[in-house]
């Protein structure tokens, strides 16, 4: 949201462990274990090393993420990203020479399901969305 508090882990940052938060983060250093924050964007700096399973409302993604990403609204991969796991969202969008390796499920239910509780015990069929999986570099010449 804009004028919103933004934290920021700097470049010389290192995390292991679990992150959460209410706000919308910046990483720009090394963060290792899982991130949640459910409502909120995560912004993988062009500098950053994450390997990390990541819950987000939105995530772009311009450095590097190992793991999983499950964002209820959009997933941003953009120019020089490299990305290694499996994606579940509303949203995708790549951009030119962003480097992805493995699954995609596109579900418009994604952002209502985030919320619910009971949203595990009822998964989406394969009719609802769509899925693809394989490894891709976007834009090489």
């Amino acid at each position: 949201m804009p004028g919103e508090p933004t934290a920021v882990i700097g470049k010389s940052v290192q995390i292991r462990g679990e992150l959460k938060g209410n706000e919308d983060l910046v990483i720009e250093g090394l963060v290792e274990g899982t991130i949640t924050l459910s409502e909120n964007r995560l912004t993988v700096g062009a500098n950053a090393r994450v390997t990390a399973n990541v819950t987000a409302r939105d995530v772009v993604v311009q450095g590097s993420l190992q793991g999983d990403i499950h964002a209820a609204g959009r997933v941003e991969l953009r120019t020089g990203s490299h990305v290694n796991g499996d994606i579940r969202a509303a949203r995708l969008s790549v951009e030119d020479n962003a480097i992805f390796s493995g699954k995609v499920e596109l579900d418009g239910t994604a952002a209502t399901e985030g919320g619910k509780a009971g949203a595990a015990a009822h998964p989406p069929s394969a009719a609802s969305g769509t899925t693809a999986s394989g490894t891709a570099l976007f834009g090489a010449n």
